[in-house]
């Protein structure tokens, strides 16, 4: 039996989880519209978690999932959210393994500006990592959104909570804290009482999710191995399949730039979002609609092959347009790709093989 809330908002269903709140799929009786219910799990620190909603009611971006209202309810709090259906960054990593970098370059650009928007209105997100952002349903990824601003105020209170004892956040146990820690920027970890970082936290983490995106693994490692990694500056080499394919080397090595541009521990030699926009906006990628298909046949001893799209279309490839170690096979039939008119058929380009 469904549960209407404040008289407006009909709970359809849970949906997700995070570390310090509960989503739900709510209909809008109001609006006619469905939308995302937020509410902090019991145990939350609840004093800021208002201001933190009108904080990032100030983000209005296409990449960012929109505050649309709270409120407080039979003594519960409510956040009421841009409903995207779809999944998680996370789920495509999964999926992917590792992100061609032509894709790669359009994830990259579509995330820069939805921070460099709340950038702009001075909100600091404080917790950007892939299980954070929605992208809508199927290969395209062209609908991308940064969710969870509305909790940026109430993210700074449960870690300033941890970070209390010496500043020291690697010796906490909470769940979020360990979830982000693989994204966590240094000056995080490691602050001192009293210190406040700022904006380029987001541009560390940006730079740590985008390795992630590119490469399939993390920059730093997990948990407290991530940590100590960070601590002492031992990150992960990029993998060579990323620049050892003549057709990806150049922009996989733009981009391998930029993401260290990121990742610098020296808080001034990091870019602003909004400098990230500018240097990947003139990067030259591709950016055609992507289609989710699978393997023929291979064909020239398997040198190239044929796909058969989801649309009932067929495309022919060669092996050079593979991103990543995976090679298509009897064994790994699905791959996805973007196609350009040829004769007699498509020719797909880039291709990566899906998990």
């Amino acid at each position: 039996m469904s549960h209407i809330v404040a008289q407006r908002y009909e709970i359809l269903r849970h949906v997700g989880k995070g570390g310090m709140q509960d989503v739900f799929l709510a209909k809008d009786h109001l609006l006619q519209c469905e939308v995302a219910l937020k509410t902090p799990q019991a145990g939350q620190v609840l004093r800021r978690f208002s201001q933190s909603a009108i904080i990032a009611a100030k983000v209005n971006h296409h990449n960012v999932a929109k505050t649309l209202d709270y409120f407080e309810d039979e003594g519960k709090a409510y956040l009421i959210e841009e409903y995207v259906p779809g999944r998680t960054l996370e789920k495509v990593i999964e999926e992917f393994g590792a992100v061609d970098p032509h894709l790669g370059a359009r994830v990259f650009l579509h995330l820069a500006k939805g921070v460099a928007a709340s950038h702009y209105v001075d909100v600091i997100h404080r917790d950007l990592k892939p299980s954070n952002i929605i992208v809508g349903p199927g290969v395209n990824l062209h609908q991308l959104k940064i969710t969870d601003f509305g909790i940026a105020t109430f993210t700074k209170e449960v870690l300033d909570e941890a970070a209390k004892d010496g500043g020291d956040l690697t010796n906490s146990t909470s769940g979020t804290i360990k979830g982000a820690l693989p994204y966590m920027a240094p000056e995080m970890m490691f602050r001192s009482p009293g210190d406040h970082p700022g904006k380029s936290t987001d541009i560390w983490s940006l730079g740590a999710l985008m390795f992630r995106v590119l490469t399939g693994d993390y920059p730093f490692g997990v948990y407290l191995e991530a940590a100590v990694n960070v601590k002492t500056g031992q990150r992960a080499a990029w993998p060579g399949f990323m620049t050892s394919n003549p057709q990806y080397k150049i922009l996989s090595e733009q981009l391998q730039l930029i993401v260290e541009s990121c990742l610098q521990s020296d808080l001034k030699a990091r870019p602003t979002a909004g400098e990230l926009v500018r240097s990947l906006s003139d990067l030259c990628f591709i950016c055609g609609d992507r289609y989710e298909g699978e393997l023929l046949n291979l064909i020239q001893n398997g040198y190239s092959g044929f796909v058969m799209g989801g649309d009932g279309l067929q495309s022919f490839f060669s092996m050079e347009s593979i991103y990543g170690l995976q090679k298509p096979s009897n064994e790994r039939r699905r791959v996805c790709y973007s196609r350009f008119p040829g004769s007699p058929h498509f020719r797909g380009h880039p291709m990566v093989v899906m998990r």
